[in-house]
């Protein structure tokens, strides 16, 4: 009896305890080419904590992931991060991100990006390489939209640059 009452006070402990970290990691980016604005807008959403993590390895031990935080030297990180982690060719041509902003939904953080000035395309290079500088088993799913069809790729830290390719 003494054994079951042990048993039951440790399965009580164990299943009361609350975990505060998510056993998988994972980022989700869709990208949508719009022809008659010649751009692609990109959404990127991640787990705030593990951003706000990579954030303070790389540049500040000391940076918090808030709503208004939005500007200035959380900014400049983002965007130097993004910088050095996403990367676009199409035709073989690399572009320049241009980081839009972000905000908040629960857990996550969802990054806005845009690519001016794209001419139509039917190759694309993405490398995306997000958190797998925190993360050995992180995973990042690409969507790839291009007039009305869907692409999608899963890239990881040793392969983290895939090619598709379009119908013009």
């Amino acid at each position: 009896m003494k054994k079951i009452f042990i048993l039951f006070g440790l399965f009580f402990i164990l299943t009361s305890s609350k975990v505060t970290a998510h056993e998988y990691y994972l980022s989700v980016t869709e990208v949508n080419y719009k022809a008659e604005s010649e751009s692609l807008q990109i959404i990127t959403r991640v787990f705030v904590d593990d951003f706000e993590n990579v954030l303070r390895k790389r540049f500040n031990d000391e940076i918090r992931l808030v709503k208004d935080n939005e500007e200035g030297p959380v900014r400049k990180m983002i965007e130097r991060y993004l910088g050095q982690k996403l990367h676009l060719k199409t035709n073989g041509k690399e572009h320049q991100l241009k980081y839009l902003g972000k905000e908040y939904d629960t857990d996550q953080v969802i990054l806005y990006i845009e690519v001016e000035n794209v001419a139509p395309f039917t190759e694309i290079s993405i490398t995306n390489s997000i958190l797998t500088d925190l993360f050995d088993d992180q995973k990042n799913v690409v969507h790839v939209e291009v007039n009305g069809v869907t692409k999608s790729l899963l890239l990881q830290k040793n392969e983290d640059r895939k090619t598709l390719k379009f119908r013009n």
